[in-house]
C-alpha cells in the first residue's frame, strides 16, 4: 500500500522488450533504494511494481503485459521521468490516502489554467472509473494523492500546489497526456457491498448500480 505522496522522481533507463512482457530499470539519485530490499513493491508512477536486482541508484522491475495493456507503461521510452513512492509502512504518516497501485483506467489531460498560485488541471476519465470519482474525494494520478474539486460528466478538476509542481512529473504534463488513474479503494468495495447477491450471479452488475437500483433496494427514500 502506498499513500499518494511522491518520494523522488526518477528515469527510466533501460526498456528490455520480452514478447508480451517487459524488463524496466528505473534510476533515481533522489530515491533512497539503499532502504529497498529485493521483492519489495515500489510505486512508479502510479504503478506497483515489484523491485529486484538492486543497485546503487537503479532498480529493475518485470512489467506484465497486463500491466502494460492498462496502465501508460506501455508507452514509455528510455528517459521517461517517473514518480517514485515506497510502500507505505505501519509506522509512517498516511499524509495522502490509501494508494493501493493497481491503475484502474487512464486518463487524460484536457485542459490547465493558473488558479491563484496553483494550477487548475482538467482530465477525462473514462466512463468505467469517472463513476467512482466524487467532489472532495481522492484520485491518484500518475501515483499523487489529489483532491477532486469539480466533476462534469466524465472531466473532473484537481488543483496542483506549487509543491507538487516542484516534487512531480506534472510540469512536464502537455494537453493530450496521458495518465494513470486510481480510483479511491473504499468507492470501490462500497459499490461491490451494495450489489449484495447481484454481484455474485453476474460480473456485468458492476455496470447496473443506477438509482433506480439503489431506490429499490432501500438505500433512496422513494418519495
Amino acid at each position: 500500500m502506498f499513500t499518494g505522496l511522491i518520494q523522488a522522481l526518477g528515469r527510466v533507463q533501460d526498456i528490455e522488450r520480452r514478447g508480451k512482457d517487459c524488463r524496466m530499470r528505473i534510476e533515481s539519485h533522489e530515491f533512497d533504494i539503499s532502504s529497498a530490499s529485493i521483492g519489495d513493491s515500489i510505486c512508479i508512477n502510479g504503478v506497483c511494481l515489484t523491485a529486484y536486482d538492486l543497485c546503487s541508484h537503479s532498480f529493475w522491475a518485470d512489467v506484465s503485459g497486463e500491466t502494460l495493456s492498462c496502465t501508460t507503461l506501455g508507452q514509455w521510452q528510455t528517459g521517461q521521468a517517473v514518480n517514485l513512492e515506497a510502500a507505505l509502512q505501519p509506522t509512517s504518516r498516511l499524509g495522502g490516502h490509501i494508494v493501493s497501485g493497481h491503475v484502474d483506467g487512464i486518463g487524460t489531460l484536457t485542459a490547465t489554467k493558473e488558479d491563484g498560485k496553483s494550477t487548475r488541471m482538467t482530465f477525462g476519465a473514462p466512463p468505467n472509473v469517472a463513476r467512482y470519482i466524487a467532489v472532495k474525494g481522492s484520485i491518484c494520478i500518475d501515483g499523487i494523492s489529489l483532491t477532486v474539486n469539480h466533476i462534469d460528466a466524465d472531466q473532473f478538476d484537481v488543483n496542483i500546489i506549487p509543491h507538487t509542481l516542484t516534487h512531480t512529473t506534472m510540469p512536464s504534463y502537455a494537453m493530450g497526456q496521458k495518465v494513470n488513474l486510481e480510483v479511491d479503494i473504499i468507492a470501490r468495495y462500497l459499490e461491490r457491498l451494495l450489489q449484495g447477491d447481484a454481484a455474485r450471479q453476474d460480473h456485468s452488475a458492476a455496470s447496473a448500480l443506477t438509482p433506480e437500483f439503489l431506490s429499490g433496494n432501500g438505500y433512496l427514500d422513494r418519495k
